[in-house]
């Protein structure tokens, strides 16, 4: 699913469904692997101050796909086999391509070490506290799969596909409530939150949100008891379907209390909305329902705030629903203090489906169109546009993170856009006298654009991509932290790549940590990421959280 002009936004897949020994099997070698214990889903309880990281593992083998023979979701015909790496030089032939893969939550302690893996439910009855849930991730979606803990830390949740492991092409499916018949993937698959509570057990709640793309992140609010998410829709030509609209974006979603098999699932609940017209500087809409392809969600001192980072539509920078109707009369403000989180779900046009416009720019991020941005993550603040995961230290400091601008070029042993880039990695901004105002960027140690070797992967030239298959970093995706107390924090992330298999959403990326002082305005020397643990080849890291129990 992957236009390299649409690196930052998401990946596919799907498969038939996969024997539960094969998936103990791979459980277990990842485990052996990493030296920790595979563990079945809803058998372990979790330690509170412990890490939770998501993993893909990827379980497809040689005979999922026959070159040449093999007729993928989008009509087009397979190239690769199923192997892993070159299973991904599909994406040449499909943009959508992509395949589902069992979820794990590695429990790591704060210095990094496994203490063990806990499966997502893979639709057997040990897999889950309520039968036959079924829940995997899109390898190689790569802006999917965060973890949040919800406001009072009791859980984690994240979102993913209700498809069986090495479904080819779920993530651009429709869902089945929301059918888009311009979409080239034509197939029917439910997006879902999961829940992970403090007993290592598992909940899943299907959405018919994100018809057509991911969802990307989800987070439980205990007060209202709704999960609020985030994602994107829409894999079509057109914007007439109103469900891809109002289905898209910021969403609100009611935990179900019964197994998927017995859920009703409703038409998705939009809670919030935007448009670049809210700003008076434009006066033209972008494509209806792009102006909120957001990447993140968190919520702190019951605010609900979002985040876009991909796309060309739309203003790439931080978002908050403002409940009062009164923050930002010209689309950009700060949030109201007392005011409550959404309860209800947005209203919408029922013939367009766009929601009414209850977001804001949060005020000092950047606001200027995505695509007047010339120059991404290089130069002032304002062309920051790879925006993902976000933490609060304080109602007066905020680290983002960011991606980076996902340009491959390569010369003389580097990627040398990514080395240039002085944005991505983890930003630091701060309040001041109303306005959030840019402190610097956290990306030393980071190695950014250095190539890096993984044992396991082909060595020499790609030549699907004409680079090396040696990846390199290229900034930060997702984020948490904790505050210490001597007043610093400790911020662990997880990175994103350029170069190395064909595509970049597949290559085994790395877990970092730095420690940086929370009151710090200007760059500190010698601050640097250390890295905790790099994937193997086959896996991939996403989110990360800590377990529940622990202090929000």
């Amino acid at each position: 699913m992957i236009n390299r002009s649409k690196r930052a936004r998401r990946r596919g897949t799907r498969r038939t469904i996969l024997a539960t020994a094969s998936i103990a099997l791979g459980a277990s070698l990842t485990a052996a692997a990493t030296g920790g214990t595979a563990q079945a889903a809803g058998k372990t309880p979790v330690i509170p101050g412990d890490l939770l990281l998501s993993r893909v593992h990827y379980t497809g083998t040689t005979d999922l796909i026959t070159p040449g023979v093999t007729v993928l979701p989008t009509g087009s015909v397979a190239i690769a086999d199923g192997s892993f790496a070159h299973v991904w030089d599909n994406v040449s032939v499909d943009s959508n391509f992509g395949v589902t893969a069992p979820i794990y939550l590695d429990q790591l302690t704060p210095g990094g070490a496994l203490v063990d893996s806990i499966a997502a439910p893979d639709g057997t009855p040990a897999a889950s506290s309520r039968g036959h849930d079924l829940l995997m991730g899109s390898f190689s979606s790569k802006s999917e799969l965060a973890l949040n803990l919800s406001t009072g830390g009791s859980a984690v949740t994240f979102m993913g596909y209700v498809a069986p492991a090495n479904t080819l092409d779920a993530s651009n499916g429709n869902t089945p409530g929301v059918f888009d018949p311009t979409n080239p993937d034509g197939q029917s698959v439910y997006r879902a939150v999961a829940q992970l509570d403090a007993n290592g057990k598992f909940s899943v709640t299907q959405t018919n949100a994100y018809s057509g793309d991911n969802g990307r992140a989800a987070i439980l609010d205990e007060g209202t008891g709704l999960y609020y998410t985030a994602g994107n829709s829409n894999n079509g030509e057109g914007t007439d379907v109103p469900g891809l609209i109002f289905g898209t974006g910021a969403q609100m979603v009611r935990p179900a209390n019964t197994p998927e098999q017995a859920q009703l699932t409703g038409q998705p609940t939009p809670v919030g909305g935007f448009s670049v017209t809210q700003l008076p500087a434009n006066t033209k809409a972008d494509k209806l329902g792009k102006d909120t392809n957001f990447s993140g969600v968190t919520v702190h001192d019951n605010v609900l705030y979002y985040d876009k980072g991909s796309g060309s539509n739309g203003i790439d920078t931080l978002y908050f629903v403002d409940t009062t109707g009164n923050a930002c009369p010209h689309g950009v403000g700060l949030p109201a203090p007392g005011a409550p989180l959404p309860a209800e779900p947005d209203s919408y046009n029922p013939s367009t489906g766009e929601p009414a416009y209850n977001m804001c720019v949060l005020a000092g991020f950047p606001n200027a169109l995505a695509k007047s941005v010339k120059t991404p993550e290089t130069g002032p603040a304002t062309n920051s546009t790879a925006f993902g995961g976000m933490w609060f230290a304080n109602p007066t400091t905020l680290y983002v993170a960011d991606a980076g601008n996902g340009t491959d070029t390569y010369s003389n042993g580097s990627y040398t856009a990514a080395a240039a880039q002085n944005l991505a990695g983890i930003q630091k901004w701060s309040l001041v006298n109303g306005t959030w105002t840019y402190d610097y960027t956290l990306n030393a140690g980071l190695g950014l654009g250095v190539p890096y070797t993984v044992a396991g992967l082909p060595t020499g030239t790609n030549s699907i991509t004409g680079r090396p298959w040696t990846p390199a970093v290229d900034g930060v995706r997702n984020l948490t932290g904790k505050t210490n107390a001597d007043g610093t924090v400790t911020l662990y992330a997880v990175t994103s790549t350029v170069g190395g298999v064909s595509d970049y959403g597949a290559d085994p990326n790395k877990l970092v940590s730095i420690t940086d002082p929370a009151t710090a305005t200007a760059l500190p020397t010698g601050e640097q990421f250390t890295t905790l643990r790099t994937a193997a080849p086959g896996d991939v890291f996403r989110g990360l959280a800590f377990a529940p129990g622990s202090t929000r």
